[in-house]
């Protein structure tokens, strides 16, 4: 989803609750932020500037136990810390809300004055106790007005919150579909509206509006991150958010969400993942998984309980620029690689969600959004992204259609439409922007597919639909969409959608099953028992045990594509001249998506760079020389490695024809010409897609995809090095030229550079053999059909084993002949049929042999 850019808003001045104390009648609070009023017009002397002094409140919701006490605490600060230097008095009163004084609340009235000299800090508590209710009821709020005089006001005054208490929708023993059905018949049209909004913290016009609007959601958009950001930060800044849904009528958790789509990648010192593309090319459905499990671990310990990942598109042209948002161009890869929702999620049921290291998965983008044709896209100077997806019925049901199957069969919990339209070739309609194509959301996603969970809006993508916002939130609702990413006018969505309902252009009952869908994954996630933060593995994020998983992960995305005498691994007591743009700069090789939404170089978070990780692999560090530019002195190196490739971007700002190409930078081409004429040479391409080689491969001698890693270079330097063999596989078809862009597996025309499934090993014993081997391969593989293993290890085993039998045979020399069925058999292999893939390598092997 896009992010536009806007300055970091400042944390809310409110509190979080501190985990432990006496129970919910007697937590204590940290203040977040203190408000200082007042400033200095010009230079004033240290000696004379005047003590600003505030009166600030230790939370601005303060929920009590029905017949519990609250005690609101009320301080006095000033600048510097110093005392204050005149009196200052609070005078206070209970007034307004929801709860009745008298019968819910004892009143309360008052005033304090804290004299002259008092020490900045000092607090008076005001204590409010309520009356034990006899029959269930929901929150009710009361406002504690106050007046201060010889300081500042707090911005907005506190209030205490009678918590909801007794009715059905709250007892855990009771199904999540009893409770919804409860809470859904208590709630009102603007109850129910609030909870089919989510706005973007930023947007926030205050803190209060939370509760106001009965907001059912927020989101940190990339780069939208606390102060500091820190693991920490992120935990406290979300649970000041939750604090606020207290003050509802029903108390109804907020439910977070963020676009961790490689790692809790929004937060300095996460473990960032490699982008998809790599987890497609490590090929290994349980390294996925892993990387969902530690990413869903990171993201819920910092109280997010909802990522908007995985992307499932199938990316079918390099020039797009999400391409390394996908798992790769074969549906069939897409969908092994899949597992990571069952790291995110547990199990398809749901019932794992609970738990403190799992989160709501989100599968996007719903549906053809990796399919958009080159040049159709109306969005600013975007060439592709968000452009117009043409198929045949029979293309968008086996390429586009077939991830999202596979998603709802595992369970996952909100689906995201895509911002690109949709044009089935011979329907009649034309292209339909998929916010509001009905027919693919209502009938195809919800009704054929069985998706039972709910889908929510790209970021202010339901503007794109043609018509004005009135239309636009009529179309989008009744099309399916269950909650709108807005993410800013929440407050005009809102009145809109309540309107478009009164007016009967959206159906009540419409309302109803999107505010039951989002309900029912909030009482899942257990945000009505503990919405607040549960920090258990916050001292996890980014810890060693984390970014082991990660190296695991960069080292099985490593594809080599060329090794001409053995270049790779290199010998740790070998001396390594090393350099190129992207050897030492871990901005660039964690890509967009890192930090900022469009990402940037340089030291962003922590991690290793693949210079660094090569200095920790070898013998000695010295044997390591780096110059960027390849300006320093070359003789004395037995090999060269030269790291080269893109700077990052994210979305459309990266299509090519944006500002952008598949070309190397002149600084690359020459790092890669000096080094390579002078000495044995390996070149790594860190990049979110193919770029491209041309006359230059002749004169490399190795040549590795290296993706983007992520945060983890050592696992890069794990290969290099041979401490893990090379296994990776080309995800997506590497191109010769532009010219042949799209190309993928199983076109007519097919004669890339690399072809999709290529990849060398650098194992101690790779098969050897020739036609006799692979036919007693074809007869094991019919052999694990019949033993119903197609998919499991041994079978994989069987057609791994043919594959790097081929491309020995192959030797890089690439007809047509030779790449078409090789990538096929790769494609036969992730379907499960094992001879057919066996088959297509035979076919392979002989044509090379001509």
């Amino acid at each position: 989803m896009p992010r536009t850019p806007h300055p970091r808003p400042t944390p809310l001045p409110t509190a979080r609750p501190v985990k432990g104390g006496a129970g919910p009648a007697a937590a204590a609070f940290t203040v977040l932020a203190t408000l200082v009023a007042g400033s200095a017009t010009g230079p004033v002397s240290a000696a004379t500037e005047p003590v600003a002094a505030s009166v600030v409140t230790d939370a601005a919701v303060r929920p009590v136990r029905n017949g519990d006490s609250a005690v609101v605490g009320l301080s006095v600060t000033t600048s510097g810390s110093v005392p204050t230097e005149g009196p200052v008095t609070i005078t206070y009163a209970t007034k307004g809300g929801t709860a009745e004084a008298g019968r819910d609340y004892v009143p309360v009235t008052g005033s304090h004055t804290f004299p002259a000299g008092t020490a900045s800090g000092t607090t008076h508590q005001v204590t409010v106790r309520t009356a034990t209710a006899p029959k269930p009821a929901g929150a009710r709020t009361i406002p504690l007005e106050l007046t201060v005089t010889g300081a500042t006001a707090p911005r907005e005054d506190p209030q205490v919150v009678i918590d909801a208490h007794g009715l059905p929708y709250q007892n855990p023993e009771l199904s999540v579909e009893r409770r919804v059905a409860d809470l859904l018949g208590r709630m009102s049209l603007a109850e129910k509206a609030g909870q089919m909004t989510q706005a973007e913290r930023g947007a926030l016009r205050a803190p209060g509006d939370i509760a106001a609007y009965g907001l059912g959601s927020l989101l940190s958009g990339g780069g939208s991150a606390p102060t500091p950001n820190t693991a920490a930060a992120w935990a406290e800044m979300v649970d000041a958010y939750q604090l606020r849904a207290r003050a509802t009528r029903f108390q109804i958790p907020l439910i977070y969400g963020v676009d961790a789509v490689h790692g809790h990648n929004n937060v300095v010192g996460a473990t960032i993942m490699p982008h998809n593309i790599g987890i497609g090319a490590g090929r290994d459905p349980g390294s996925a998984e892993r990387t969902g499990e530690i990413t869903a671990r990171e993201v819920r310990a910092t109280g997010v309980p909802w990522d908007f990942a995985p992307c499932v598109c199938v990316s079918r042209d390099e020039r797009w620029g999400r391409s390394y948002e996908a798992f790769g161009e074969d549906p069939a890869l897409v969908e092994a690689m899949e597992t990571v929702i069952q790291g995110m999620q547990g199990d398809p049921s749901g019932k794992d969600l609970h738990r403190n290291d799992k989160v709501l998965a989100g599968a996007k983008h719903f549906v053809g959004d990796g399919g958009t044709a080159y040049g159709s896209a109306a969005t600013g100077s975007y060439t592709i992204d968000q452009g117009v997806t043409e198929v045949t019925r029979q293309e968008l049901e086996a390429v586009h259609l077939s991830p999202f199957e596979e998603s709802v069969k595992r369970g996952v919990g909100t689906v995201m439409p895509s911002y690109s339209s949709l044009d089935v070739l011979g329907d009649g309609r034309g292209p339909v922007k998929m916010h509001a194509h009905a027919e693919m959301i209502n009938g195809v996603l919800k009704d054929r597919m069985g998706f039972e969970g709910f889908v929510i809006s790209d970021w202010q993508a339901i503007d794109q639909i043609p018509g004005d916002h009135a239309s636009d939130v009529r179309t989008s609702v009744n099309a399916g969409l269950d909650m709108i990413m807005v993410p800013t006018a929440y407050q005009d969505f809102t009145r809109t959608l309540r309107d478009e309902v009164a007016a009967g252009r959206i159906p009540r009952a419409r309302i109803d099953d999107a505010v039951a869908r989002v309900l029912t994954q909030k009482f899942r996630l257990g945000l009505f028992e503990k919405p607040y933060a549960d920090t258990t593995h916050l001292a996890e994020v980014g810890s060693a045990g984390h970014r082991a998983v990660a190296r695991e992960a960069v080292a099985k995305s490593q594809v080599l594509l060329k090794n001409e005498g053995a270049v790779l691994p290199v010998e740790p007591g070998r001396k390594v001249y090393v350099a190129g743009s992207n050897a030492d700069d871990i901005g660039n090789q964690a890509g967009g998506w890192t930090i900022g939404w469009q990402g940037s170089s340089g030291r962003t978070t922590t991690g290793t760079t693949v210079l660094e990780g090569m200095r920790k692999a070898a013998r000695s560090p010295d044997s390591v020389t780096f110059s960027r530019d390849a300006s320093a002195a070359t003789d004395g190196h037995d090999v060269g490695v030269v790291v080269v490739g893109e700077t990052p971007y994210a979305e459309g700002a990266g299509d090519v024809g944006n500002g952008h190409d598949l070309e190397l930078a002149p600084a690359d081409r020459a790092a890669i010409d000096t080094v390579c004429a002078a000495m044995k040479c390996a070149v790594l391409i860190v990049s979110g897609r193919p770029q491209l080689i041309g006359e230059r491969l002749g004169s490399i001698d190795a040549l590795v995809a290296s993706w983007l890693p992520g945060s983890e270079g050592d696992g890069v330097a794990d290969v290099l090095y041979g401490r893990r063999p090379f296994t990776g596989q080309l995800p997506v078809t590497w191109p010769k030229s532009v010219a042949q862009l799209p190309i993928n597996v199983g076109d007519t025309d097919y004669d890339p550079q690399f072809p999709y499934g290529w990849g060398l090993t650098t194992l101690s014993k790779p098969p050897a053999g020739g036609e006799r081997d692979l036919a007693a391969l074809a007869l094991a593989a019919r052999a694990a059909e019949k033993a119903h293993r197609e998919k499991g290890p041994e079978g994989r085993a069987i057609v791994d084993r043919a594959r790097l039998l081929v491309q020995r045979k192959i030797d890089g020399r690439f007809t047509q002949a030779v790449s078409k069925p090789f990538a096929e058999a790769d494609h036969l292999l992730l379907t499960g049929d094992l001879t057919g893939a066996v088959a297509k390598l035979r076919t392979a092997y002989r044509a090379a042999e001509e």
